[in-house]
């Protein structure tokens, strides 16, 4: 799995942070995501596809033919 961020796209809702704090992080200033592991190990996939999927903003994005 490789998964990209659009901080374009990030609205700082955090529910990425709070799902898989392994794999995203926010910033202090504004709460934009921080991509902390761009190919997470297969016991973070799970709560990777559940941040993308609640991410009000579609800022996640995952290639799942890694």
């Amino acid at each position: 799995m490789r998964v990209s961020v659009d901080e374009d796209k990030c609205c700082g809702a955090g529910q990425c942070v709070l799902i898989a704090p392994e794999v995203f992080d926010q910033r202090e200033d504004d709460g934009i995501v921080v991509l902390l592991d761009a190919e997470p190990p297969a016991e973070h996939h799970a709560a990777v596809r559940e941040s993308a999927d609640v991410c009000p903003a579609a800022a996640i994005t995952l290639d799942e033919s890694r």
